[in-house]
């Protein structure tokens, strides 16, 4: 995609950028202005306090020796390098001394401070001398030209106290503002230049930024569509920064592995449907047309309509299987929990499997010795647990001692662990552990147990609803299965 100026300025992040040195470069102008506006008048101030204190001398040396020895020491101050602006005029405004050749008319009408800068002009300046000589002879004045003959003149501006002597003469101190303009202007141009190199950093840093970031969204958006279109294995870009996109790409990578999952369990769950369903639907229909082909005694027909209730009975015990685990993995109500006592669900359990147990030839005995309560669904426990043990029983026959199943509870850990050993074969590999816990997942392969594959699945969903876990465990000999439920406190 070609990285154009519009290009950037439709994403989130150049929006803020430009907002942000907007922002920025209007505080840094608004700073800059007020320090620069603050240290002119602190300048100002001292020039002030300065000239009252030149005023103060000289009103001591006037007093001292009157006219003639002020003029002396204005003379002689005025010589000095970087000297103040002294002048003395009669009350006609006529310049009888000092080191200012003329001033815009009005300055020195009013006593006091002067309320604005005015422009100015020393002797020695441009057209100086002519002035100079005119003003000895007593025709041009103080205020003899306008403001813009001053500056044509290469006028200044200053400050000045105007004071009238009690001899009517006037006397005027004050201080060019050229220094404080001078600081001004430089500051202003320092600050013309680092902004203007700041603002093309940040141009520079923006695009560059914007550049990035549109080209690793360009790459999320293409994995997206590979993906959209079918490729469920394509994973988003992670470039290892640990910044927000590869965070974003790391969570969306896991849901895709996580949908993928749920995908092959789809396919799987569909196949193991379809296979292990067949056998018992085949077995009714074949069972009902036997029955059919022939002539039978009422025993016969009975005998077979007890079979195909007893084959719809276990379908039916299939699909509610399914249907309970889809509920849990969907998230069951948490309102159906209440406090369980698992010794009691353990006697309970023990008592009903019993017979089931006696018949086949094994031992079935409990080891409670204690409650333990939890908070969870007493039937759903009572399920699993019956699945488990009922999965104990059978493969525990084929056991080479007398076969036994024990089931025992225990406090470990802050856990609470309900654990059923048998002593039959077991699942000697690792990987056949982890796998008999799927739906339709049977290790018998010719499949002379009764059952659908579905019991321990459920167990697992079970435990999970309950914030547990399913383990299964080498017995040496046999299989043990560890159900660990969180420990509560009885209310």
């Amino acid at each position: 995609m070609a990285l154009t100026m519009p290009a950037i300025m439709k994403t989130t992040a150049a929006r803020l950028s430009a907002l942000y040195l907007l922002l920025f470069a209007i505080c840094a102008v608004l700073l800059v202005f007020y320090m620069t506006s603050l240290s002119a008048r602190m300048l100002t101030a001292q020039t002030q306090e300065t000239i009252n204190e030149e005023v103060a001398d000289l009103a001591r040396s006037y007093q001292r020796g009157g006219l003639p020895f002020l003029v002396r020491t204005m003379e002689r101050r005025s010589r000095a390098p970087g000297a103040n602006l002294y002048m003395i005029a009669d009350p006609n405004g006529e310049v009888l001394a000092g080191n200012v050749q003329s001033i815009e008319p009005g300055v020195i009408a009013r006593e006091g401070w002067t309320e604005i800068p005015f422009s100015y002009e020393r002797y020695g300046e441009s057209g100086g001398e002519q002035a100079r000589g005119a003003t000895d002879s007593g025709k041009p004045s103080a205020q003899g030209q306008t403001p813009a003959q001053i500056r044509r003149n290469k006028g200044h501006d200053a400050i000045a106290l105007v004071v009238r002597l009690p001899n009517q003469m006037i006397l005027l101190v004050g201080r060019d503002l050229g220094e404080p303009e001078r600081f001004r202007s430089v500051v202003r141009r320092a600050l013309t230049l680092t902004l203007g190199m700041m603002g093309l950093g940040a141009l520079l840093i923006w695009f560059l930024v914007g550049r990035t970031a549109l080209k690793r969204i360009d790459n999320v958006s293409e994995a997206s569509s590979r993906i959209m279109g079918g490729d469920l294995s394509g994973r988003l870009p992670v470039t290892g920064a640990g910044d927000e996109f590869d965070r974003l790409s790391e969570n969306l990578n896991a849901m895709l592995a996580r949908i993928a999952t749920l995908n092959e369990g789809l396919k799987q769950v569909s196949d193991n449907i379809a296979h292990d369903l067949k056998t018992p639907l085949t077995r009714l229909r074949n069972r009902a047309e036997a029955v059919l082909s022939g002539k039978h005694s009422a025993a016969d027909y009975k005998a077979a309509l007890e079979g195909t209730i007893a084959e719809s009975d276990q379908l039916i015990k299939t699909f509610n299987a399914i249907l309970m685990i889809s509920r849990l993995e969907a998230g069951y109500s948490s309102e159906n929990t209440t406090q369980v006592d698992l010794a009691a669900t353990v006697r309970d359990v023990v008592e009903l499997y019993e017979p089931v147990a006696e018949e086949a030839g094994v031992g079935l005995e409990a080891d409670v010795a204690e409650p333990y309560l939890i908070e969870g669904n007493r039937e759903l426990v009572g399920q699993a647990l019956s699945n488990i043990v009922d999965n104990a029983i059978k493969y525990s026959t084929d056991a080479t001692s007398k076969p036994a199943v024990k089931v025992s509870l225990e406090r470990v850990a802050g856990k609470i662990k309900l654990t059923v050993a048998d002593n039959g074969q077991g699942i000697p590999d690792d990987a056949d552990r982890a796998r008999v816990t799927e739906r339709f997942v049977r290790l018998e392969k010719s499949r002379s147990q009764p059952g659908s594959g579905l019991g321990l699945s459920l167990a697992k969903a079970i435990m999970k609803f309950h914030k547990g876990t399913l383990d299964l465990q080498p017995a040496d000999p046999g299989l043990c299965v560890v159900m660990s439920f969180p420990e509560r406190e009885a209310s």
